[in-house]
């Protein structure tokens, strides 16, 4: 148990089980901007379900978005997104606003860690700026920083905060020693010292550039593969016999964290007269599957002899990925749109997201499985355990008899479909 009183700037995906983890054993400020969002988690609701009611109602947080709360606290820690503009370039504007609150409260003696993915550098050009600003406090001598990257894994119940070493670091080693012990007073995994903040904010934008380009090295495969007439899932599980093989696979790439900090190191890197032509080369292949999904789902139709303008499509997820409700970024969208501007009828199902925020964040409305059509093509573009489940018990309930079946994730029994009449294809 720390003696530092904690407070976390952001409670979503990141920010909550953080707050949660720090609040079984004490007192935490738990801030946010969000009026809803504060009123369902203190009534014990999270609709990220991230955090299980049991555990919010256990942990002792103050949902709060007043600054005078905030002054209570003496390490505070900033959770908030980090996403990209319209053009792919970093948006700091929620890293900027949450660094203007923090410095409304902040006081001597008080420490800021970041976990909010950005390039490295950010931190010290960025950050520190805007609290010695609005705090009118000096770094280094009244309040200082760290940095300690979030790691947090949507829907993943069991590498959770606590069970994820936790990357360290600290503006100095008073402060990295500090930040340690914190985070170790409830991290079980434990915590690895990074010699500099700038090394922590690389450290992190590797780790989902690395999974990009590997992804999209998959993903370029499957389209030589597919123009070669050879399943791509066969030739990686024939090839992953071998023990140093990677096992990755072609999809698509959506969320929080994959799909935008490659962008951040990008950034970076042209603001430094490097062009990082692999990170750009594999963000770009990985932002066409969409589109290509599309188009192989539109040509399997025409080659069944259906015709495209009459048939029924149904889209099976709409979240960035399985069993989790975060629709934040997916590609789903993309696939959607591209058949749509054919003049496809496209229905979409998703149990696992939220109706509302679907409609609000992408103008799309989500039909519940037991109202679905029967359709002539069924992409499985989410591998939900709810979806799966359904169509391997009652494909017929949801697909035409002898219809088309895009199992985007491989997540079905491909030889018991074609024992069934379906056509089934796979990326």
């Amino acid at each position: 148990m720390t003696t530092r009183k904690i407070s976390v700037i952001g409670l979503g995906y990141v920010g909550l089980p953080v707050a949660v983890a720090f609040g079984k054993t004490a007192r935490v400020i738990g801030f946010d901007i969000n009026e809803t969002r504060l009123k369902e988690l203190s009534q014990g609701y999270d609709r990220t379900r991230e955090v299980e009611c049991d555990d919010l109602k256990a942990s002792d947080i103050v949902f709060t978005k007043s600054i005078d709360d905030l002054r209570s606290a003496d390490f505070h820690i900033v959770t908030v997104p980090t996403p990209v503009n319209h053009v792919n370039q970093p948006d700091f504007t929620p890293l900027e606003k949450a660094s203007e609150t923090v410095g409304r409260a902040l006081k001597k003696g008080d420490i800021v860690v970041y976990e909010s993915t950005v390039y490295p550098g950010a931190t010290e050009e960025i950050c520190i700026p805007i609290l010695e600003k609005v705090s009118g406090l000096t770094f280094g001598s009244d309040f200082t920083v760290g940095y300690s990257p979030e790691r947090i894994n949507p829907g993943d119940k069991d590498r959770t905060f606590t069970k994820i070493m936790k990357v360290v670091s600290g503006s100095d080693q008073a402060t990295l020693d500090v930040v340690a012990e914190v985070y170790s007073s409830v991290v079980t995994a434990g915590v690895f010292k990074a010699a500099t903040l700038k090394v922590a904010e690389a450290a992190k934008v590797i780790e989902n550039t690395q999974r990009d380009i590997n992804i999209a090295l998959m993903n370029e495969l499957a389209l030589i593969f597919g123009r070669l007439g050879i399943d791509t899932v066969d030739v990686l599980e024939a090839a992953g016999t071998k023990w140093n093989f990677l096992p990755f696979r072609p999809g698509l790439v959506g969320g929080h964290c994959i799909g935008v900090d490659p962008y951040y190191l990008a950034h970076k890197a042209q603001e430094v007269g490097f062009n990082p032509e692999m990170i750009l080369s594999g963000r770009h292949l990985n932002n066409n599957m969409g589109a290509h999904v599309a188009h192989e789902a539109i040509k399997a139709l025409v080659k069944s002899g259906q015709n495209p303008n009459t048939s029924v499509v149904t889209v099976f997820g709409l979240t960035f990925k399985e069993n989790c409700p975060d629709i934040r970024n997916t590609k789903v969208v993309d696939v959607i749109a591209e058949l749509q501007s054919y003049g496809i009828q496209v229905q979409l199902c998703d149990p696992e997201a939220d109706t509302d925020e679907a409609l609000h964040e992408y103008g799309l409305s989500l039909v519940p499985m037991d109202q679905l059509k029967p359709s002539d093509l069924t992409i499985i573009a989410v591998a939900h355990i709810s979806v799966v489940s359904a169509l391997t018990h009652n494909p017929g309930a949801y697909c035409k008899a002898n219809s088309i079946v895009f199992d985007i994730k491989s997540c079905l029994d491909r030889n018991q479909f074609k024992s069934s009449g379906y056509s089934i294809i796979r990326l």
